[in-house]
């Protein structure tokens, strides 16, 4: 029977660390919002609204990525000291 060491799980990370991929987004959405504003007094409405859900669906997955490789980055695991 072997001894295994226990580990602790600690998250490291902070609001500092996402702070500009935060901002980054809300620069995409407020462009995309302006871009739809801009398109909406054109004749075709239609153009504005799609265009503006395109930017948000295809900039979901990359903010999503750069989310979760920042926190798998800040996760460490500890070994315990066994008394």
């Amino acid at each position: 029977m072997s001894s295994s060491t226990p580990f602790a799980v600690r998250c490291t990370l902070t609001f500092g660390d996402v702070y500009g991929q935060i901002l980054a987004w809300m620069a995409v959405i407020f462009v995309s919002l302006a871009s739809g504003l801009a398109l909406m007094g054109s004749s075709k409405p239609l153009f504005a609204l799609v265009g503006v859900g395109l930017i948000l669906v295809l900039s979901l997955p990359f903010l999503l990525f750069a989310f979760v490789t920042t926190l798998l980055n800040h996760i460490q695991l500890e070994p315990k000291s066994v008394a």
